[in-house]
């Protein structure tokens, strides 16, 4: 394919953005109201921002988990929506508020479990004592007030899900931007204790989210409901919840593997983080200030990505194998394309956004946190094209093969790098976190050949 053939038309790019757009507004307020939440919760103190980072990185377990049951269902969900089959729709959804629910109730007993155990395996680096109990203390309490919000996290995502994986990206978008707003209310009065309320600090930033969760999931079930019309795959969808068994086979089958890898990979990260913080208490911060900015300069390369599979399934659905390879290059081309220009943005604001007075930290933890992003500013790029790549695998259903192209390389490359290098070594952070993300190139090589191949492209709902 030369370059004029690799360029959409302008009908096409607004195609996409339509699709596209929705979602970059949702994930980009949820991450801004992320960004506050840091920025609230600096003000209390270096220990606050580690507790909280430290469990909000193990609570991204189970949002990844969630994500991957509800995305393995999906690539049916979009493949029967272009189909035209209404029953097969409502079908993917009634499994999603399954599976969904009785993961969240699995997630909320292991939490209370082992919270203090996995809190603790981050607070082994250098730094004072007293600090890393203040901070495995304001981690514990925190996760214990976020457990509530586990149930309506997980039904909120087979809602928003099944609306998306339709076209319908605007709903979700609208219902992420009610809860941010509650959220952001909620994150002022309780961290702090406005209107002679208690200041709860971490544990009020806790209780908003769940709060917002509630809201956001009260949003979704109230609209779709009300709008029966146009998601017709709500009729009837709690009349019963039995399915037909061989149906039941094909989802958990293609759902697995995505519930596995997004598993595995998030412990990965986890795992990661783990390495940087195993050098100083200081690195917990530092990684926590980088992560937010990279989470809300992402937003473009990450809902282009969720595009592609949307998009792609579709017409994946329709048979028309020949349009969906040539969408799946063009978008994954403009998903990098986003990718510089955000990566770039990111760079510029490496040297202001660590220093901003909203973060009560060291020089030295803003001195770090400058310099990893800038580091991850200058790969963006290469992250846009192997998530983009991810998708387009997906999209066509061969989950396994995207387990092994997600998954296999992060625990089989970047996970044991890490690992040697933050304890057989004596390398700084920067020096790890830049090794660690040039690897990508590995897993772009291996996303070209897989695209390229045109193996994934199939139809599922013949």
């Amino acid at each position: 394919m030369n370059l004029r053939n690799r360029l959409g038309s302008k009908s096409f790019y607004k195609m996409v953005l339509s699709v596209a757009v929705p979602m970059m507004i949702q994930n980009g307020l949820s991450n801004l109201v992320s960004l506050v939440d840091n920025f609230m919760i600096g003000r209390v103190g270096t220990n606050a921002l580690s507790g909280v980072a430290i469990a909000n990185q193990l609570v991204f377990v189970y949002y990844l988990l969630i994500f991957g049951a509800t995305a393995g269902v999906g690539i049916f969900t979009a493949q029967y929506y272009g189909k035209g089959d209404v029953e097969g729709v409502r079908d993917t959804f009634r499994f999603k508020l399954i599976a969904n629910t009785a993961l969240a109730l699995v997630s909320v007993v292991v939490f209370i479990m082992l919270a203090p155990r996995l809190i603790s395996l981050f607070l082994q680096g250098e730094g004072a004592p007293e600090d890393a109990a203040q901070t495995l203390k304001i981690g514990v309490d925190y996760i214990k007030i976020i457990l509530l919000s586990l149930v309506p996290i997980g039904l909120s995502m087979a809602y928003s899900g099944t609306l998306r994986d339709t076209g319908h990206t605007k709903v979700p978008m609208a219902a992420s931007m009610v809860a941010i707003l509650v959220n952001l209310i909620g994150d002022a009065v309780l961290i702090y204790g406005l209107f002679g309320l208690p200041a709860m600090g971490a544990n009020g930033a806790a209780a908003a989210t769940v709060i917002a969760r509630v809201v956001e999931l009260m949003v979704l079930v109230i609209y779709t409901g009300t709008h029966a019309s146009v998601h017709g795959f709500i009729v009837g969808a709690f009349r019963g919840f039995r399915l037909p068994l061989s149906l039941c086979w094909k989802f958990i089958l293609k759902s697995i593997p995505l519930m596995a890898n997004e598993t595995l990979w998030s412990l990965g990260m986890t795992v990661l983080n783990q390495c940087y913080s195993y050098r100083s208490l200081s690195a917990v911060a530092a990684v926590n200030i980088e992560s937010t900015l990279w989470n809300l300069m992402s937003v473009s390369f990450v809902a282009m990505g969720e595009s592609v599979g949307i998009i792609v399934g579709q017409i994946l659905g329709t048979g028309d194998i020949a349009k969906a390879k040539d969408h799946a290059i063009k978008i994954r081309d403009f998903t990098v394309f986003c990718g510089v220009i955000f990566g770039l943005l990111m760079a510029v604001l490496a040297p202001i956004f660590p220093n901003l007075p909203f973060y009560n930290v060291s020089d030295e933890v803003r001195s770090l946190a400058t310099t990893l992003i800038l580091l991850s500013g200058i790969v963006m790029p290469l992250m846009s094209y192997t998530h983009a790549s991810y998708f387009i695998i997906r999209a066509g259903g061969n989950t396994l093969i995207t387990f092994v192209f997600d998954c296999g390389y992060t625990w089989l490359i970047v996970v044991p790098v890490a690992y040697c290098l933050s304890r057989f070594t004596s390398v700084g952070v920067p020096l790890m976190m830049f090794t660690v993300q040039w690897l990508e190139l590995i897993k772009c090589f291996t996303g070209w050949i897989m695209v390229r191949s045109g193996v994934w492209a199939k139809n599922l709902v013949r």
